[in-house]
C-alpha cells in the first residue's frame, strides 16, 4: 500500500477516484492518518466465540459520523489500480508503455517520454508505480 503522504499528493495532482467496494483509504487531519479503511458491502469483524477466533457478521457500522465526502477522503490505490492509471495516461502508440523491474533493494518503473527513458525507483512495486504517475500527472 502506498503512504499516504504519496497518495496526498496524487490526489493534488489530479488523480481522480471512481469509489468502488474494495477500495482503500484513509481520513486525514481527523488523528486517524494511521488507520486504513476499506469501503465494503457488509461489515465483518474478528472477535473470539468461546475461545475460539470467528469471523462475525455485521448489517452496518456506527461511527461518530453519519458520512464523509469522497473529497475528505485520501484513496490508497492499489498497484492494480495504480498500474491500469498509468496506462490510460500513456500514449498507445509506445511498446512497450512502460516496464516494472525488481531490483535487490526495491523496484523501478520505467517510461519513455519525448524518446528518452524515464525511471522512477522505490522500495515497493506500487510505490514505483505511483511514483511514476505522479509525474505523469504533473505533465
Amino acid at each position: 500500500m502506498i503512504p499516504l503522504a504519496l497518495a496526498k499528493q496524487l490526489k493534488e495532482a489530479g488523480l481522480v477516484w471512481q469509489t468502488a467496494v474494495n477500495d482503500f483509504f484513509a481520513i486525514p487531519d481527523r488523528g486517524m492518518d494511521d488507520k486504513v479503511f476499506v469501503i465494503s458491502d457488509v461489515m465483518v469483524t474478528m472477535e473470539l466465540v468461546q475461545g475460539w477466533p470467528a469471523l462475525t457478521f455485521h448489517g452496518t457500522a456506527e461511527w461518530a459520523a453519519d458520512h464523509l465526502l469522497t473529497h475528505e477522503a485520501i484513496w490508497l490505490p492499489t498497484e492494480e489500480q495504480l498500474r491500469e492509471a498509468l496506462e490510460k495516461l500513456l500514449p498507445e502508440n509506445n511498446e512497450p508503455d512502460f516496464s516494472l523491474t525488481r531490483l535487490v533493494d526495491g523496484y523501478h518503473c520505467e517510461i519513455v517520454q519525448g524518446g528518452r527513458p524515464l525511471r522512477f525507483s522505490a522500495t515497493t512495486a506500487v510505490e514505483a508505480y505511483a511514483l511514476t504517475l505522479l509525474h505523469l500527472l504533473y505533465q
